[in-house]
């Protein structure tokens, strides 16, 4: 309801006076996010002389930000030839995150690295706020609190620092995810089309406009009122516009309909049903490499199980849908499979049966789970972005 209509005699409060309430209902949830984060990064930092890195490198001029600050200086166009056939090109990255990467750079002394940097830094403060508000609208203050932090507090969390493209496409699927679960089909829409510009995952938002759009239109015909299609299209209209347009201009530059699938596959990726995935996961257990295909076996039970407690939780259609999607392109997709917990990273709501348990808890019992959970990502963290291989 737009600000000035009158709600139960009395006018809307000004947008303004909204979202300062918002922000401050949502400011523990903030807090809490930003202090995880700083631990990681001091983590990372603290980590770094032992070998010899920088933490500031790691963040934001390694593997895939080196792709996106190279569009930001240059533009499309840069291809990479390697041993055995394959082509990197980098038309496989979205362009939402090196627009934003160049504007930075052209209004402030900023190299497109360190501008990623900050994008990444403002896009998951803007991710957590969403997250907490999707947690909050429906379980409650406290459950959103937590479903905030133990976002921030995954394993890969790291990744939310980097100046890579998770944390801002995240928080724009997390309003676009609020908005949809708050009627404002519109907003929704927009959200959804900019998620499509920043990941090839943004089809799952997509999905979950359109999904619910489908169902709110069929449950008013059964009630027998009219389907509120005005209200509704609007979004459904624009979720795939971004999606749809970058995948369309990809198809323009290569000069084949399926460009953009076969920029993919001179990656190595692609979608096989999760046949690759799984000969990986057969070849460890079979292997001396054994524990870590054992390893791998429990983290894809713990996902497929915490997507089944969301289901019997009774989590709204958006959020199902929208998981479902990502974790669905996630485990089926062939490519770098050291790279899968980074794929599913946007799947916060995964996290929500956690949270709920969690808030829960008293404070005194809440706190200390927390603080081990956040140090133990801050060790992870930075044990990971020391390795050899991306995340």
């Amino acid at each position: 309801m737009s600000a000035g209509v009158p709600v139960g005699g009395r006018p809307a409060r000004p947008l303004a006076v909204r979202v300062r309430a918002a922000l401050r209902r949502a400011a523990p949830a903030l807090l809490l996010y930003a202090a995880v984060r700083v631990l990681g990064v001091v983590a990372l930092a603290l980590w770094g002389p032992a070998d010899g890195k920088e933490a500031r490198h790691l963040l934001s001029a390694r593997w895939d930000s080196i792709w996106y600050a190279r569009i930001a200086e240059q533009g499309y166009g840069y291809t990479l030839q390697l041993a055995g056939g394959k082509v990197h090109s980098d038309l496989a990255f979205f362009p939402l995150l090196p627009w934003l990467e160049r504007s930075l750079s052209a209004i402030f002394p900023l190299s497109a690295g360190d501008a990623g940097l900050v994008v990444s830094a403002v896009a998951s403060l803007a991710a957590a706020w969403g997250i907490f508000a999707v947690g909050a609208l429906r379980y409650g203050r406290r459950a959103g609190v937590a479903l905030a932090v133990l976002w921030a507090a995954l394993p890969v969390g790291v990744v939310e620092s980097m100046a890579y493209s998770e944390s801002l496409f995240t928080a724009l699927a997390a309003w676009g995810l609020y908005c949809v679960l708050t009627g404002r089909w519109a907003w929704a829409g927009a959200l959804a089309a900019l998620a499509g510009l920043t990941r090839p995952v943004g089809a799952a938002v997509v999905a979950a406009v359109w999904l619910t759009a489908a169902v709110v239109l069929v449950r008013a015909r059964r009630r027998g009122e009219a389907p509120p299609f005005g209200r509704v299209l609007p979004g459904v209209v624009l979720a795939p516009l971004g999606w749809l347009a970058y995948v369309a201009w990809v198809g323009v530059r290569t000069g084949s309909v399926t460009g953009y699938l076969d920029v993919q596959g001179g990656w190595g990726n692609g979608f096989d049903g999760g046949l690759a995935f799984g000969s990986f996961i057969w070849e460890r257990l079979t292997g001396p490499a054994w524990p870590a295909g054992v390893a791998l076996l429990l983290g894809v039970a713990l996902v497929i199980r915490l997507y089944l407690a969301g289901v019997r939780q009774g989590q709204p259609l958006p959020l199902l849908v929208y998981t479902g999607t990502v974790l669905l392109l996630a485990l089926t997709a062939k490519g770098y499979f050291g790279s899968k917990p980074r794929l599913m990273l946007p799947a916060f709501p995964l996290l929500l049966p956690l949270a709920v348990a969690l808030a829960r808890l008293r404070t005194v019992r809440a706190v200390p789970v927390m603080t081990t959970v956040a140090l133990a990502s801050a060790a992870y963290g930075a044990f990971w972005l020391h390795g050899s291989g991306p995340p």
